[in-house]
């Protein structure tokens, strides 16, 4: 009998431990996915962490890629994919967010939309508003001439004539803004569209370990 309740009250420790583990597992989720890196964020402490490396809470990145991530989360490892709660109770966040990893030349690269069609932006948070070229508006059917008020436009190379339009809608992963002024530019300058601060304002943004982070403001 005494056997019996021996195994018992053991049987209830370790119970009790294992729920003890449990309730002190760090809450980690995945807000950024890159070749060889995840941006993690564990108990509000947000990091890029690289494969091989631990970040915060002393969570390792085993192997990432843009579709997911395995982790090493106190000894266990497991698949996870983007902004996926890791332990009960941990809500996922409302608010939309996107990291952006710094990419060639040092500069902050992402894939867009203006108005539904496809577009690679150069974030650039010197400039005032988002900048097209001629060639860009064209290709978006962006009839600048007719509904962009003329202005000049001070560039690195000179002055330039540009038209100031408003964009029906600008978007960066599931970050979209309606009505986004910009500013076309007359010939073959900026090479690249520029996402200017007429977006950036709109979002809330910032830069930690060389990753660019936007996020929805609601």
């Amino acid at each position: 009998m005494r056997v019996k309740q021996g195994l018992k009250w053991l049987a209830a420790g370790v119970l009790l431990a294992a729920a003890g583990s449990l309730w002190a597992a760090p809450q980690v989720q995945v807000v950024g996915l890159f070749p060889g890196a995840a941006v993690l964020n564990v108990d509000g402490q947000r990091k890029l962490v690289k494969v091989g490396q631990t970040g915060p809470g002393g969570v390792q990145v085993i192997s990432a890629d843009s579709r997911g991530a395995v982790l090493r989360i106190e000894g266990v490892e497991r698949s996870y994919g983007l902004s996926r709660e890791y332990s009960n109770g941990f809500a996922e966040p409302s608010k939309r967010q996107l990291s952006i990893a710094k990419g060639v030349g040092g500069h902050y690269w992402v894939a867009g939309s203006v108005s539904g069609h496809p577009v690679q932006f150069l974030v650039d948070t010197g400039a005032t508003s988002v900048a097209l070229n001629e060639g860009h508006a064209r290709r978006l059917g962006i009839d600048y001439r007719v509904v962009g008020r003329p202005l000049q436009v001070s560039t690195a190379s000179g002055t330039a004539r540009g038209w100031r339009v408003s964009l029906d809608s600008v978007k960066v992963g599931s970050l979209e803004v309606l009505g986004v002024e910009a500013v076309v530019l007359e010939g073959g300058a900026p090479t690249e569209a520029l996402l200017g601060m007429s977006f950036l304002s709109r979002v809330g943004w910032k830069v930690e370990q060389d990753v660019l982070m936007l996020e929805s403001k609601h």
